[in-house]
């Protein structure tokens, strides 16, 4: 498809930029970290659920096939050629008639379980389908979601049911640090990435006591993928945000805000001079609703206002309906969560307020973004706008749903 190269500020709004520079640039870092620890990567595509982005993972190396999170996007990529697949979600009864139909197609894909019920379940349907589907097992390191304990009989007994199915193979383990999220230090996300590590090849270690050998060691989150320093006995890490990056890592020290790479581009519509607000065309459908910095030392509301292009910690983006969101003076903001209040409104009458912002922020202002969760605002949009010095050079589509 055929695009013309635009100014970003003749772009409709709310739209989604990605700066392409910046992306490979991420994308460099991660392969090369991983690479240089003699492993693997097996990207998570739910961030973009883009092929354009995914070929810019593949093109930069170190990658084995990829992870996604809905059969609707495994369904997109095998399309588009990829054929090694890992549907890191639990598998259900009702999605194993889809996932034999990828199967038989020819697609190399790999389900997840974690828990004996619904094995059982889903070996019951597995009956109804001339094909193996490959399984593996989730472990819980973290105590963060779902997953069985590394220590558990449960993990020696999922593994020897799959064996012993005439339906399914048994195809190793995975895991995933969620806790990093919570590490704001370096010491806590290597320790961290350390845990994740161990506890997964301790279950592996298990299985191979009873005799069964995992093919696939699979671990990752984005703050560890880049904390680990040793990945002897793994076969692939998983991430997926490094791409874009967000405020959310920013917080974690996993990156710079200048390493980000998603902004969402929103226009001025209108301002509350009494309040200190600027009102723009992006409200919480163009950001998401994802309040993931609510509880860093640094709480961006919805996201951080980039007036200039250079990202200062000036501006944020305090509150958001639908459709509307509000801009305040960071220096106002509340360190409360979750409250009713607006994060970075001010008390002041508007003869006491600085009248910059509005200065910053006239009427039909082009004004960019930044996101707390990259993942959960790429998912709001059907297509970027890719981004060279202030030029969208190009429109890549991507897909939602399930």
């Amino acid at each position: 498809m055929h695009f013309t190269p635009t100014n970003i500020e003749d772009l409709p709004t709310p739209c989604c930029l990605i700066d392409k520079a910046k992306m490979q640039r991420n994308i460099a870092r991660l392969s090369a970290h991983i690479g240089n620890l003699q492993c693997t990567l097996r990207p998570h595509v739910k961030t973009h659920k883009s092929i354009e982005v995914t070929k810019a993972i593949i093109d930069a190396g170190n990658v084995k096939g990829i992870t996604v999170s809905t059969l609707k996007e495994a369904d997109y990529f095998f399309k588009h050629g990829m054929n090694d697949i890992l549907y890191a979600v639990g598998i259900t009864p009702n999605k194993i008639a889809h996932v034999a139909q990828l199967i038989q197609q020819g697609c190399d894909l790999t389900i997840v379980i974690d828990n004996e019920d619904m094995l059982s379940l889903v070996l019951d349907k597995m009956a109804e389908h001339n094909c193996v589907f490959k399984v593996i097992i989730e472990l819980d390191t973290d105590g963060h979601r779902s997953g069985v304990n590394p220590h558990s009989h449960a993990l020696l007994s999922i593994a020897k049911h799959i064996n012993n199915s005439a339906h399914a193979k048994f195809e190793g383990v995975m895991t995933h640090a969620g806790e990093s999220y919570a590490c704001f230090t370096e010491k806590a996300k290597q320790d961290m990435a350390a845990q994740e590590r161990d506890l997964t090849l301790h279950a592996v270690k298990r299985l191979f006591e009873v005799g069964i050998h995992c093919n696939t060691v699979s671990i990752g989150s984005t703050p560890t993928a880049f904390a680990v320093d040793q990945l002897d006995g793994i076969t692939e890490v998983r991430a997926g945000v490094y791409v874009f990056f967000d405020l959310v890592m920013a917080g974690l020290g996993v990156c710079d805000i200048d390493d980000i790479a998603m902004s969402v581009l929103g226009t001025v519509i209108g301002h509350q001079k009494d309040k200190g607000w600027v009102i723009t065309d992006a409200g919480w459908m163009a950001m998401s609703r994802d309040r993931g910095t609510a509880d860093h030392p640094q709480d961006y509301g919805y996201g951080l206002v980039s007036p200039s292009g250079s990202h200062e910690t000036r501006y944020i983006m305090s509150d958001a309906n639908q459709e509307h969101g509000i801009i305040t003076e960071v220096s106002n903001a509340s360190p409360e969560s979750h409250s009713e209040k607006h994060i970075g409104s001010s008390s002041k009458s508007s003869a006491e307020n600085n009248d910059s912002i509005f200065t910053q922020f006239p009427a039909a202002k082009a004004v960019e973004i930044l996101p707390n969760h990259a993942c959960a605002t790429a998912a709001q949009y059907d297509h970027y706008y890719v981004v060279e010095n202030g030029v969208a050079i190009d429109k890549w589509l991507s897909i939602g749903g399930w």
